[in-house]
């Protein structure tokens, strides 16, 4: 029987600058798995962790960014991995901070904010560009009822 996996998450980063937003995404290092991509902040969630905590510690740990919201995005990136036989199953999130300026992991190597049309297109995974619309649509209805803004401590 395949098995369900929720290991990872997916947090889209956005700063408004003069009420326009703008998307982090991050290009990979060299050295690392899937080399040179550009992505959204993704990580594992360890074993005592909730999504929501990985999501905040991979954050800091891959950019040192400080939140002021972050949403539950009405959307889970997910995929087959056949080595595993496994479906994962992936939360995504998103958050707004005030800096742009940012330290990098060694995961990254370089870093650029963008708009919406241009990060889409700088995302390898399609599912990952899912998020980002989500997201996106967040951001452009603040008031919608699909906003689930989550308390963060």
């Amino acid at each position: 029987m395949t098995s369900i996996n929720v290991r990872c998450i997916d947090c889209h980063i956005v700063n408004l600058q003069n009420k326009n937003p703008y998307y982090l995404i991050l290009k990979r290092s060299e050295n690392k798995v899937y080399p040179n991509i550009w992505q959204c902040v993704t990580g594992k969630i360890n074993l005592d962790e909730t999504p929501i905590e990985a999501t905040l510690r991979e954050v800091n740990e891959e950019t040192q960014l400080n939140p002021i919201n972050l949403w539950s995005v009405d959307y889970v990136n997910q995929y087959y991995d056949p080595n595993n036989n496994s479906m994962n199953l992936i939360p995504v999130f998103g958050m707004l901070v005030n800096e742009t300026k940012i330290t990098l992991s060694d995961e990254h190597q370089d870093y650029n904010w963008f708009n919406f049309k241009d990060a889409k297109n700088k995302l390898l995974w399609d599912n990952q560009k899912k998020g980002l619309e989500c997201f996106h649509e967040i951001i452009l209805n603040p008031k919608s009822e699909k906003n689930n803004i989550l308390k963060i401590s």
